[in-house]
């Protein structure tokens, strides 16, 4: 009788172990699903936009202190998770001195890389007077990458330009502003006007 008491209390000894146990586990299971909830907010909460800016304007300026070009929209949308702005409705405009003024349209524009890539998105137009040396000229594409601080441009989508009177089509774009170079990649077109008699 007594070593049946025994083996009934070891017995209801080693089922209470195990509850616990089995409760300790879930304890530390529920609190890790805590701390992961808990991160994912943190992180969601990152990608917030920290500043948004309505009807903005901004003036990039030379090493020398003289105005390079202005960036202006509708709206700026500053994300602090990787130092990016999504801007609604940006205009680009040319400042340089020594080159014709240009004047950038896009539906949208993402700026990133510490102001020094700029992907431009839907309907993009390019346009710049003439002025001597250089003829006018009119570009269309729906996506532009811009780097600013190099003077560059390019774009891996169609593009149809206008270069004084001639025409041009290609399938991809790369263009150096500061060499005044382009370079038109894939099937395209190109419409030369009649010569001057």
């Amino acid at each position: 009788m007594r070593n049946q008491r025994i083996a009934h209390r070891f017995r209801l000894s080693i089922g209470m172990v195990f509850v616990l146990l089995a409760a300790l586990g879930s304890f530390y299971l529920l609190e890790l699903l805590n701390r992961a909830g808990e991160q994912m907010q943190a992180d969601m909460r990152m990608n917030e936009p920290d500043y948004i800016v309505e009807n903005f304007s901004f003036v990039r300026m030379t090493k020398d202190g003289k105005p390079s070009y202005i960036i202006a929209g509708d709206k700026l949308t500053h994300r602090p998770v990787d130092d990016s702005s999504e801007i609604d409705k940006p205009r680009v405009h040319s400042l340089a001195s020594d080159k014709p003024p240009m004047d950038i349209v896009a539906s949208t524009a993402r700026v990133e890389d510490a102001n020094s890539r700029v992907t431009l998105n839907g309907t993009v137009t390019i346009d710049r007077a003439a002025a001597p040396g250089a003829r006018s000229l009119h570009m269309a594409t729906e996506k532009l990458v811009i780097f600013p601080d190099e003077d560059r441009m390019e774009t891996d989508q169609p593009v149809k330009m206008k270069v004084g009177d001639t025409t041009a089509s290609a399938n991809s774009m790369r263009a150096n502003n500061a060499t005044r170079e382009m370079h038109l990649e894939g099937a395209g077109t190109l419409v030369l006007p009649p010569k001057a008699q």
